[in-house]
This record gives structure tokens, sequence and C-alpha cells, in this order.
């Protein structure tokens, strides 16, 4: 082979290069921003990246996930989401409550970004309206703080005795707190019973603040919707029964794990649809296009186990209504 030859063909393969470099394209960067813990939303990750993976995206494989978890510390949610903007991700999820959402959106108007919060998004500035969303968010709403009315109404049920029933909420999160407090106050006021509301921030207030409840005659209690209380969930249901308190929680999850009884969205098929979302964003779809979803169908589950332990009797009219009833 001539020189000349050789030189062309060393040419032409140069300018290939770059073709075939831009041909492999980098895995697109998920930035997951959370108010809660890993640990406590295991299920819950596993459902999002599994219909992530039906979408095609794999974590570690066709999608790289950046994960930042507040732990319960909301004050840490701006800083983590201002770093996953300049990373560059290119979308990201927020979880474990509103705060995460608020967060995201105060750091960037231009990546999209799919949440998943308990509060009504319309009202608290993320989204123009449900069916039309604008800008560069959507996601799912949980539509828990709207369900406490109806959590009072089940527990007085199981509970018909109490006229005394406590309201535990986080001042942290002080914008959903208000409303599960004005919500859950006339509804109360509605059955003629007596409320008691106190707050926790902190272990160390959740612990002063149950012991209280007992102290002040509270003979029943809902526990308000909040990422740190999900996260507190063990040392919630092991205080409640300390103190023989019959307690309603906001997702099946705590029931599961020895509380009384909870009323609320499939949370694990609701991060389903989080990933459903979030694939199709990947795939180009705009936030401004997809309808913030909302769930259809509510669950009433109780533990049958914890209610002897507490002496109640459930009326067969509310066991009726249970969509699990744990033994």
């Amino acid at each position: 082979m001539r020189r000349r030859e050789v030189v062309t063909g060393l040419g032409v393969a140069a300018l290939c290069l770059p073709i075939a470099a831009r041909a492999q394209k980098t895995a697109p960067v998920i930035g997951f921003l959370s108010g809660t813990s890993p640990v406590r939303y295991a299920p819950f990750l596993s459902a999002f990246r599994e219909a992530l993976g039906e979408a095609g995206f794999v974590e570690g494989q066709s999608v790289a996930i950046e994960y930042r978890w507040a732990e319960g510390a909301f004050d840490r949610l701006p800083a983590m989401a201002e770093d996953l903007v300049n990373r560059k991700v290119d979308v990201i999820v927020t979880s474990g409550g509103t705060l995460a959402a608020a967060a995201a959106k105060k750091a960037t108007d231009t990546i999209p970004t799919v949440f998943i919060a308990g509060d009504d998004p319309v009202a608290n500035g993320l989204v123009a309206s449900l069916a039309r969303p604008g800008g560069n968010r959507t996601g799912i709403s949980f539509l828990v703080v709207d369900l406490n009315a109806k959590r009072l109404e089940l527990l007085s049920e199981l509970v018909p005795q109490a006229k005394t029933v406590g309201l535990l909420v986080n001042p942290g999160n002080s914008t959903i707190a208000e409303r599960i407090v004005r919500e859950v106050r006339e509804a109360a006021a509605k059955r003629s019973l007596q409320l008691v509301v106190l707050n926790a921030a902190t272990e160390r207030e959740i612990d002063a603040a149950l012991a209280s409840f007992q102290e002040r005659g509270v003979a029943a209690l809902l526990i308000g919707n909040d990422a740190f209380f999900n996260s507190q969930r063990e040392r919630l249901i092991a205080l409640a029964a300390r103190y023989r308190l019959p307690a309603s929680y906001e997702a099946g999850e705590s029931v599961k794990a020895g509380g009384l009884m909870s009323y609320g969205a499939n949370v694990r098929a609701l991060y389903r649809q989080l990933g459903v979302y979030t694939g199709r964003v990947l795939k180009g779809a705009k936030p401004a296009d997809l309808p913030v979803e909302q769930p259809t169908k509510f669950e009433l589950v109780i533990n049958l186990r914890t209610a002897r332990t507490l002496g109640l009797t459930v009326p067969p009219l509310l066991l009726a209504q249970a969509d699990e009833a744990i033994e």
C-alpha cells in the first residue's frame, strides 16, 4: 500500500471517531430528592425503579440516579436541590413531602421535575392546575391532607367512647400542619369532640407529646401527615402502645408494622406511577403536558391484633369496610 493511501485511510478513521463517540449517548441522570430516609421508603423505591425499568431505564445500566435524603431535616432540602441542579441532572424527582417539591421549584424552573406529595399542588403553587400543570413540573398528589376528616370519622367508629382526641403535627412543615389542624378541628367540632393539638419536630418532642396526650386524657390519636412522622414510624407505634392510645396513621405500612388503623391511598401504587411519569419525561414528554395524577381509591387497613391488645372490638360494619384486616 502506498503512503498516500495509508494517510487517506487514517484521515477517514479520524473523521469517524467523533461520530462514533456521539452515537454512544451517556445515560441520563435522575436527581432524586427526598425529605425522608431510604430505609423507610425502600418498598416505594422498588416500585419506582420497577416502573422505570419497564420504560427501558434500568438503574446502573441505562439510567443513573443521584439520591439526596434529608432524613426529616427539611432545612437541608434547598441546598440538596441546588446541588442536583449544579450537577445538571436530566430530571428531578421529589418525594417525602411537599417541602422537597418546593425546594426543587425554587432551585430550577428549567429542569423537568416530577413530584409526589400529599398536599394540594395547586394551592401550594407547584402547578397552575391539575389538568394543565404548566412550567417544568408535574407529578402525583396523594390527597392525604384532605382525608383527615374521614380518618377522624373512622377512628371515632372504632373508638366511640373517645370524647377527647389528639392530633400530632409537625410545625417544621407549617403550611401543611396548619391545613391539617384546620380540617381536623372542623371535623371534631361536627362530632362534638374535644381536640388536643400538639407539635413535634424532633424525636424528643415526639416522646414528650405522646406522654402529654395521655396526661390530658386523650382517648384516641391522629398522627398528622408528615414525612418526618413516617420516618419515625416505629417510635410512634411503640409509644402509642405504651400509653394505650388507639392511633390512626397516614398509610397502611404503619398498620402492618403494628399501628392500629390507617386510611389513604396505596403508596406503592403511587410510586409506580411516579416511575411511569419519570420514564415518560426521560423519553421527551414535557411536564406541562402531563396532568397531575390523583388516586381514585383509598384503602382502610385495620390491625385486629393491635385492636385486641387495646381492648377494642372492631364493629362489624367497620370491619366490612376494611380493605385489609391484619390478624
